[in-house]
Formats: structure tokens, sequence, C-alpha cells
């Protein structure tokens, strides 16, 4: 089978003050896939240090291409220089920090990715996640030996909880926050994210490195691409051509009161698409996804073969059936529940936003917070502090409290928004920001 991506052109960018004009065969055979693509024309030297935080082969790559694919970009047609502001639409920022400020923000946050390194926030903490690793198995164990006593319902229950908690595992290997040896974080995450959680390690890295690099940029950042059952901002509506999506746009004006239902989803959209993806990952035209197939395609099928193994050994269908629906539907609502809380909740960017070349604030203004507490630490896996993890995505969960205090000061001096609200404050902006749309697409219909 083979995939209709189209082979992406060249892409320009700039980093560390230079513009680097790089290939198509560069850019198809880059380790981070398409990810590249969202920063055309952009400033992307925060997001590079982000991403490639510990990777000596990554800064020699850097380099190497400083070197050789470096361009000259007169300041007159410099597109990180050339200020412009969106007109305000429902649910999307305008975007109105000048460039002077812009600078001045870029800056500041150099000095303090400085400080978080002279702090060791940046350091590997490996008997944290030895002991993590052991805790989710241990907890993944513990509902098999409850669905052996004949407990099937509460048995359910844990598995599911060992799913989102094997989310949040392979998120972190993903990100190389365990190991300084990446190869050895691939492995790992292809071992709890494929086999034992039923999500494809390179489907998911595509996705989610995509929404990091463009993190709430409306057709960049896929997560808040909810179409057609929702539609967060007036740019969804232009994606409603077929007469299936036409006959869905009628029920979108309730989508404020159907979303909780969709939560559960969640978990057999993302398997879905994990196993579309591994099974065209040969025809992919990207080197790595080609690369990667055959071990992503094996421990997915190993992974749906021990699922449909203790699904077997149950007593009946009826068993069966709430068991699979039970630990699917919650694993699906716990992991659901996070992310779109974080993201969801606050405006997006317009599409290939200046907010690109101001990495910070375009996380900052970006994400919400959860308020802390030990058991919100450990259910969310760490994620309560997603700002501080979209700043650093390489930095260990252990360190986020303590970045959060430089974080909150880093804000306060730069005059940006610093988001940390309950669950149910987060909940409910939401549901207002669904609301909104839902009315958009009410008078659009009425008229």
């Amino acid at each position: 089978m083979s995939t209709t991506t189209a082979a992406p052109e060249n892409v320009r960018l700039k980093v560390n003050g230079k513009w680097l004009d790089l290939g198509q065969e560069f850019v198809i055979n880059h380790p981070g896939g398409s990810v590249l693509t969202q920063y055309q024309n952009a400033d992307a030297t925060h997001i590079f240090h982000a991403f490639h935080e510990g990777s000596a082969m990554a800064y020699k790559q850097l380099s190497l291409l400083e070197k050789t694919k470096a361009v000259e970009v007169d300041s007159e047609n410099d597109p990180t220089l050339q200020y412009s502001v969106n007109p305000k639409e429902t649910n999307v920022y305008s975007y109105d920090i000048t460039i002077e400020k812009e600078k001045n923000i870029v800056l500041s946050f150099e000095k303090l990715r400085q400080r978080v390194h002279s702090e060791g926030l940046m350091d590997i903490r490996p008997y944290y996640f030895a002991k993590k690793c052991t805790e989710v198995i241990g907890l993944m164990f513990f509902g098999f030996y409850l669905q052996y006593l004949g407990h099937y319902l509460t048995s359910a229950l844990f598995v599911a909880l060992s799913w989102q908690q094997l989310g949040w595992l392979t998120h972190e290997f993903c990100h190389h926050q365990p190991f300084k040896n990446r190869k050895a974080n691939d492995a790992m995450s292809l071992f709890f994210g494929n086999f034992a959680q039923g999500f494809s390690r390179d489907w998911w890295k595509d996705k989610h490195n995509t929404h990091h690099a463009a993190t709430n940029v409306i057709d960049q950042d896929g997560d808040i691409d909810l179409a057609p059952f929702l539609a967060l901002v007036p740019d969804d509506l232009k994606k409603y051509r077929e007469p299936v999506e036409q006959f869905v746009l009628k029920i979108v004006p309730y989508q404020h009161l159907y979303y909780t239902a969709m939560l559960p989803l969640l978990r057999f959209s993302w398997c879905s698409q994990s196993i579309v993806h591994c099974f065209t990952a040969n025809g992919s035209i990207y080197k790595k996804d080609r690369e990667h197939a055959l071990p992503e395609q094996v421990t997915l099928a190993l992974h749906w073969t021990w699922v449909l193994l203790q699904l077997y050994l149950l007593p009946s269908n009826f068993v069966r059936l709430l068991y699979f629906v039970i630990s699917q539907g919650l694993g699906g609502l716990l992991i659901a529940g996070v992310v779109t809380y974080n993201h969801n909740s606050v405006d997006k960017f317009p599409e290939n936003s200046r907010a690109l070349n101001n990495f910070a604030a375009l996380n900052i203004m970006g994400t919400r917070n959860m308020q802390p507490s030990p058991f919100v630490d450990w259910l969310w896996g760490g994620l309560n502090y997603q700002i501080e993890h979209h700043l650093f995505p390489t930095m260990p969960r252990p360190n986020l409290t303590r970045c959060s205090e430089l974080v909150k000061q880093f804000c306060k001096e730069n005059d940006l928004p610093y988001l940390v609200d309950d669950y149910w404050t987060g909940y409910e902006e939401n549901l207002r920001q669904l609301e909104n749309m839902a009315k958009v697409v009410h008078a659009k219909l009425n008229n």
C-alpha cells in the first residue's frame, strides 16, 4: 500500500540568525519527517533547540548546514521582520505583538533557557523513569490478575488506567527525556507505545512534533483539526465540502452539548489512525517511515493479538463486549480529558502566524496549565505543567515544578499571560469556545 502524501518542496527557515535553504531531499530524509515544513519562512531557532536538546549529531548537522545551505536574505525581504496583524475572528488571536517587543521576548527567553540549563533542569533522571516503568507495568499486570480472579469490571478499569499512564510514559520516551541515548528512547517508545498501548510511535511523533512546532496554529496543528464533528475556528467551515460533511455540519451548532460524550472515542480514533499509518508506511515519501515500517507493524500486531487473547479468555460474549467498551472507552476518556484541556480552551493562531517567530509567546499564549497537586501530577503525567513542557519538551517530568517558578517570573517580566486553572474552569472555557463557534455555524445555516 502507498500513501498519497505529496513530496514537500524546498523549505527555507531561519536558525541562529541564518537563513537555510533546505532541499526536498533533505526534508524527505529528515528524521523528524514533515515537521520541518511548519517553519517555512519563519524563525526556527528555539524550536530547533527544544527538539534537539542533547543531540550532538543534530548540532553537528546544523553546523554543516550553516556552511553549505545558508542564503542571504536582506532585511526588506526578511519575512520575520514584516509586521502584520490579522483581523480578530471567533476563537482566534489577532497577535499584535510588535517586532521590537518580539525581539525582547526572544532574547529574554534565551536567558531563561540558559538558566534552566545552569540549574540542571535538563539533566536526565534515570531512577525516576525506572520507577515509573515498573509502576506502569505493575498497574497493567494487576489488571490482568483481576481478570484472572474474575473481577472483570475492575480489571477493565485498571487496564484503561494503565493505557493512560503508558501514554504519558511513551510521550516521555518519544521526547527523549529518560535516556541520553536517543536510540534507546526510540526502542522503549516502540515497546511502550506500539506493543503495550496500541498507538503507533511514528504516527504519534509526526502528529505530536507538528503540534509542538506549531502549537494551536490553524491548518498546521493537527490537534485542533477536529472536523467534521467539531469546529473550533471559522476556518474549519471551509472543510465541509462533501455531502456527508454538509450533513454533519447541521449538528455542529450543538457541539458544546455533545462534545463530552465524544471524549471516550479518542482511543478508538488514535488506534485506527495508528493502524492506517503503520500499514501504509512502506509507501511513505519519508525515509524514516519506510525504515520503521516492519517493527511498527509487528509490535502493533502483537498488541492486538494479546488484546484479542485477553477478550477470548473472558466467559461470554456479553462480558467481552462490556470489557472492550469499558477499557477502550475509559482509556480514551482519561487521555482526552488532559489533551483537550491544555490547548482547546484557549484562542488559536491564524495559519502561518507571525507568532511562529516567537517560540515562547506561541506556546505560552496557546496553552493552559492545570493546578498542580501530588494526585494531579501523577494522573496527568506532568502535563498539568503543559506550558513548561512545551517550552522545554525534553525536560524530565520531575523537574517541571521548579521550572514553572522560573516561567511564571518570565511571563511577568515580559507581560505574557500565564494561564493556570482548576479543571472545571478550563473545561468550561473549552465548552465556551465550542459554543462560540456553534453560534457562528447556526447563523451561517440560517442565512
